[in-house]
């Protein structure tokens, strides 16, 4: 009889061992990298989101759960949620912990920049400079302190209220240009001072000077900046007009070539009314910024209004959409006047 009950306590243990091995093993393969890459197979960025958020109480190890507050934050920001990616952002910087493996390098420093960029994006500058004002401002990095610069003056120009209130960073920016250590920020602070004053000399400088880069690509029109509150309400000395710095005759036909093609796509558009039908301007959490952008578009003659989607998150989001003309060129008179729109039905 003791010799079965032995038995019996050993198969038990046996099991219960077995439970405990194949719990571990399935806890090992949740990592950040094993979450990214699940991500990534989803079909729409917004699944992927949903999905890091449901894994990430899951996780325990602190290394793991910073890499994907990190990964989850990157993908807010391509979608324009930029006051949940800074949360995010904030939440990875909280953790003490090194980077994941097979996940992208960050130090805290460079993910509380992060997030003073995602939260000027979303038009809080009072939570930006919270995060300035961190144990990051005593930084011994010298392109970390360059960052704190360059955000502080935008911090500044975000709380600007009119042309007045932009003299002192207007001077600061232009002293910038002139500091060493700053020189690695000197296409994003010409692009700056161009895009408040308008002045060509700041864009003829970028496309001469850095003609390969981001910034140059948005002076000729390549690329163009997203509605944020931070490039789209602040009070602006000037009308910084894309393709006002210097250009190739290349170029030019380039451009001409591109500006056919449009005018070709909003002629298409006429005849197909349920394809491009409207043109969204933006996509804002806060209704106020979307009724700025609104009010803004209608002083420039555009008849826009806005209306509410709510996502699957639950989060309801307000778009400010203009419809399309008669004469099927308004995503032309709508890029001439400085507005970056998408076709919508």
């Amino acid at each position: 009889m003791p010799i079965i009950t032995t038995m019996k306590s050993k198969k038990i243990f046996l099991s219960a061992a077995l439970v405990l091995l194949s719990t571990s093993l399935f806890a090992a393969e949740l990592t950040a990298r094993f979450i990214s890459t699940e991500a990534a197979k989803k079909e729409s960025v917004e699944e992927s989101v949903e999905y890091i958020k449901n894994q990430l109480p899951k996780l325990s190890v602190p290394a793991e759960k910073r890499s994907t507050y990190i990964f989850l934050a990157s993908l807010q920001e391509q979608l324009s949620y930029y006051e949940e990616a800074q949360k995010s952002y904030a939440q990875a910087a909280a953790i003490s912990a090194p980077d994941a493996e097979g996940m992208p390098k960050k130090t805290n420093e460079q993910i509380v920049l992060d997030a003073v960029r995602c939260a000027l994006s979303s038009g809080d500058y009072i939570t930006a400079d919270n995060y300035l004002n961190s144990a990051v401002r005593n930084s011994k990095n010298e392109k970390v302190q360059a960052y704190i610069k360059l955000y502080s003056q935008w911090s500044a120009l975000c709380k600007a209220e009119k042309v007045s209130d932009l003299q002192e960073p207007l001077v600061m920016l232009q002293a910038y240009l002139k500091v060493e250590s700053m020189q690695n920020l000197k296409p994003v602070i010409l692009l700056t001072l161009w895009y408040i004053t308008g002045e060509t000399s700041y864009s003829k400088e970028i496309t001469s000077k850095y003609p390969s880069s981001m910034e140059a690509a948005i002076v000729k029109g390549d690329i163009q900046l997203l509605p944020t509150p931070f490039w789209f309400f602040v009070p602006k000395s000037g009308e910084a007009e894309q393709g006002s710095g210097t250009f190739t005759e290349d170029l030019s036909i380039q451009t001409e070539s591109a500006n056919s093609d449009r005018k070709n796509e909003a002629n298409e558009s006429a005849d197909d009314k349920t394809k491009f039908s409207k043109w969204q301007l933006g996509l804002f959490r806060t209704e106020s910024n979307a009724k700025l952008l609104a009010e803004e578009a209608k002083k420039k003659g555009f008849p826009a209004y806005i209306t509410t989607e709510k996502r699957a998150s639950g989060t309801t989001y307000f778009i400010v959409l203009v419809n399309e003309n008669a004469a099927g060129n308004m995503a032309d008179q709508l890029r001439n006047a400085g507005y970056d729109c998408y076709a919508v039905e």
